[in-house]
């Protein structure tokens, strides 16, 4: 919002000692034109019906004053902004990925920060960084500064936001404490001793009400964060977590190695696998509940390591895994494509992509789509990424000689009518998947390739016969996740030429519009300019002239430029579409998608 310049003179009769005031804040913005003169009179009209404890700012906020200069109401956050400009501090929105919590919990305590309505968010050597929703109240400085042995460097704050983490972050602080001190001296052992604590009583007990308390903040911060993974990772002194947000790491948090120890074995119990078992990977799943109510599962996989045992534990929110076409990222020309090829009545379809560029994702929505009472719609999958009651889906167990071939062998028994393998590895998967095609089935499966046509190259390198790649194969379907420019910060991009972007995409022409953005970064998007991510679609559709193509020795190249002809574009083409509608940036593209050749 466009604030007033605060200079001193004008500071100096603005300011006052004390709480603020809701009526000197609607003042301060008639004055400086931030609302108009009427809707100053409707403001102090409606909030003088009745006495209330809030803070003038939510107060304020729950009015929802029209903004003069463009009409659109005044929410907390800006109501915030202009505080702080009008007090001459820094506005800060709080970030709690950025806060170091045992550091800030360890400045003052909860009580205190209760009493004084502040918070601290951040430590360094030389000063601490208090947050605070009443900047004309500054007698609690020079206790903090004498304490902490540190100059208080004042920032003011959303008052829900300080009400909310100082709850949090004194909560955990005092959870891991509570478990610290509960595991004795536990921690810091290396990864053969943790062997031998597992087969001892002297280990932090994984019931412990502090343990208990962490693991379950840590799930509802994870939710509320929108992360897709929670890593929790032994190191020599100390456990580390770490959120994976639209594709990114980000480190949230370091405990003592005794507390991350029985915070694993927590989560080891609840996901049903064997607590005591350290030296080998392991399995599991867990179902819990967001602070909405809704259901969240979550698939567990831990790892040992030099330190003791990595967990991972990957988030399947049933919003975000199953989505409609559009949701997804599709274009509408591939929309519909991808829609025709779907319905044929048997038949291959492959989804292909590197781990983690969202292949799961585009299956699962495709198979609820088509997943209706009339047909029986079967999946092995390893592992089984999310429970779909749709789905008769089944787990592939090396260790019982049960794997992909023989799960796809047993499904051919089950009466199905589509069939998802989770992947197609060996030419055994690959001849089955064949044979239920050309029975009458449509399969779905993945394969790890670069594009769309190296898959056909790579069923041959398999050692599948071209014949029956083309009797079988209907399309392939390419994909990649690129993150989306956040909408609240988003900058039109003076810098970008068209001839930069032609330049990419050569031989390839892209007309029409061209709005090209850059990212700035806001605290929506923890100043990183992106919020979220999308896929990136390259179709191939299997026709006439392609099989015409696909011989023993099929070059790639041919391959490609039938397919083109035939309809499909090429990722970075893909993506430079999205570029020209302001969704993402070059980098991003050229970052994730193989040149044009």
């Amino acid at each position: 919002m466009n604030a007033p310049v605060v200079t001193p003179e004008r500071l100096k009769s603005a300011s006052h000692i004390g709480p603020v005031d809701w009526r000197r804040v609607v003042q301060w913005l008639s004055d400086d034109k931030v609302i108009s003169h009427e809707e100053a009179q409707r403001t102090v009209a409606r909030c003088s019906q009745a006495e209330s404890s809030q803070h003038a700012l939510v107060r304020l906020a729950n009015v929802a004053m029209e903004r003069a200069s463009d009409g659109k109401p005044l929410d907390i956050e800006a109501l915030t902004e202009y505080l702080a400009q009008r007090a001459g501090l820094a506005y800060m929105r709080i970030d709690p990925l950025k806060v170091d919590v045992g550091r800030v919990a360890d400045t003052m305590s909860a009580t205190y920060a209760e009493r004084h309505k502040v918070l601290p968010v951040q430590v360094t050597s030389k000063e601490v960084v208090v947050a605070t929703a009443e900047p004309f109240i500054d007698d609690w400085v020079a206790e903090v500064e004498r304490q902490s042995r540190r100059l208080v460097r004042r920032v003011v704050a959303n008052p829900q936001d300080i009400h909310r983490f100082t709850a949090e972050f004194f909560a955990l602080a005092k959870s891991v404490r509570a478990a610290q001190k509960a595991g004795g001296s536990s921690g810091g052992n290396s990864f053969e001793q943790l062997v031998e604590l597992g087969k001892s009583n002297k280990q932090l007990d994984a019931n412990d009400q502090g343990v208990v308390k962490v693991v379950d903040w840590l799930w509802q911060y994870a939710f509320d964060q929108r992360a897709s993974d929670i890593h929790l990772e032994p190191r020599r002194d100390q456990g580390v977590i770490r959120f994976r947000i639209d594709g990114v790491l980000h480190p949230v948090y370091q405990m003592p190695m005794g507390v991350h120890n029985a915070m694993v074995a927590r989560i080891k119990l609840l996901g049903r696998i064997d607590v005591v078992e350290k030296r080998r990977p392991q399995d599991g799943r867990i179902k819990t509940r967001n602070q909405r109510g809704e259901e969240v599962e979550m698939r567990l996989s831990t790892l040992p390591t030099a330190f003791g045992e990595k967990m991972v534990m990957r988030i399947f929110d049933p919003d975000n895994a199953v989505k409609d076409l559009d949701a997804l990222g599709f274009a509408q020309h591939d929309a519909q494509r991808w829609e025709a090829l779907v319905k044929r009545p048997h038949g291959i379809i492959l989804v292909t992509g590197p781990t983690g560029s969202g292949k799961t994702t585009t299956l699962y929505s495709t198979l609820k789509r088509v997943a209706t009472e009339e047909v029986n719609v079967s999946t092995v999958e390893d592992p089984i990424e999310m429970i779909e009651p749709s789905f008769n889906q089944t787990q592939v167990q090396p260790q019982l000689d049960f794997n992909f071939a023989e799960g796809l062998r047993a499904l051919m028994r089950q009466d199905p009518d589509i069939i998802m393998v989770g992947e197609i590895r060996d030419l055994e998967t690959a001849e089955m998947a064949i044979q239920a095609a050309l029975t009458g089935h449509l399969v779905f499966s993945t394969l790890h390739t670069n594009d769309a046509p190296s898959a056909i190259t790579r069923m041959m390198e398999l050692g599948v016969p071209s014949y029956l790649i083309n009797a079988t194969l209907l399309g392939v379907l390419a994909q990649r996740l690129v993150r989306t420019l956040c909408k609240q910060c988003k900058q039109k991009d003076e810098s970008a030429s068209r001839e930069a972007l032609t330049e990419v995409v050569k031989p390839w022409k892209i007309s029409g519009s061209y709005h090209p953005y850059k990212p700035v970064g806001c605290v929506d998007c923890r100043m990183g300019g992106f919020r979220g991510r999308m896929g990136l679609y390259e179709l191939l559709t299997v026709s006439e002239a392609l099989k015409d193509k696909i011989t023993q020795a099929p070059s790639i190249d041919v391959l490609r430029r039938q397919a083109v002809q035939d309809g499909m574009r090429p990722l970075r083409l893909a993506g430079a579409l999205r570029v020209a509608e302001g969704l993402t940036t070059m980098e991003e593209v050229i970052a994730a998608t193989p040149p044009l050749e």
